[in-house]
């Protein structure tokens, strides 16, 4: 078991944010006070001696405590949360990392993201006229870029975007889809596959082109191979002269059901 114990340098810091705005223990108390009552709960309550041992290392703030602080210190919760060492904005993120046994429903989108959402539909119109591309190059002339596509284009990572006219792999990757590269694996492997889901994707360079294929590599030639859903003929081309692998397809975001109408005209 790990020991829990509060870290007398997050007491020095919430030392320090008190002392910036002047106030006194006695000051943060009667503060307190008044945050209790509007929110009619005592756990909201800070007294002085009470808070000399938390800025003294001796114990941590409850999280109701912490609350009133962050209002007092006119702090972001999370903020105050990740200066008293709680990796708050890392939440999210790090859920992402479990694995949780059972399907469940997430729920509505936060009030915070509806904007986004309701841009979705004219992003989306948007895209209809875009060729298979990466991120970065497909927005260089666009004069409104939504910001998750700005997110993409300066993210370490590299991302794709799978034109509307382009059904070289469907249904496995969507006309419209994001694909997230990863540019340091471009060497086509040669262990058998098992199911189409287990064979490698690939974002490759052409001329005057971009496309998300399978790939397979023989005499020097690259050969991109479609999917038979998609009806189109496997393409060969000399390697490296006339294709650059950009790098191998990591992860999809994508539609599976065509948008309604009635959303597209939002």
């Amino acid at each position: 078991m790990w020991a829990s114990s509060w870290n007398p340098e997050w007491g020095k810091r919430l030392r320090a944010e008190r002392e910036r705005l002047g106030l006194s223990l006695r000051d943060v108390e009667t503060l307190s006070h008044s945050i209790a009552e509007r929110r009619q709960s005592s756990d909201y309550q800070i007294a002085r001696t009470s808070l000399a041992d938390i800025e003294n290392g001796k114990c941590a703030p409850s999280l109701h405590r912490l609350y009133t602080l962050s209002v007092i210190y006119g702090h972001d919760y999370d903020r105050l949360a990740i200066m008293c060492g709680v990796p708050a904005s890392e939440s999210l993120s790090e859920h992402k990392t479990l694995r949780l046994p059972h399907t469940y429903l997430v729920g509505p989108a936060p009030e915070t993201y509806k904007s986004v959402m309701q841009s979705a539909a004219k992003l989306r119109e948007k895209l209809r006229v875009e060729r298979t591309n990466l991120v970065p190059k497909m927005i260089e002339t666009w004069d409104d870029v939504p910001l998750v596509l700005q997110l993409m284009a300066g993210s370490d990572a590299l991302y794709g975007y799978v034109g509307m006219d382009d059904y070289t792999l469907y249904p496995f990757v969507r006309p419209g889809a994001f694909v997230r590269i990863d540019p340091r694996q471009k060497r086509i492997p040669t262990v058998h596959w098992h199911t189409y889901h287990d064979r490698a994707i690939f974002f490759v360079e052409l001329r005057e082109r971009y496309v998300c294929t399978w790939c397979e590599m023989l005499d020097g030639r690259l050969f991109l191979v479609p999917s038979q859903q998609s009806k189109r003929r496997t393409q060969h081309v000399r390697y490296p002269a006339e294709a650059t692998i950009v790098g191998r397809v990591t992860g999809i975001t994508q539609d599976i059901v065509e948008p309604s109408a009635h959303e597209v005209q939002a």
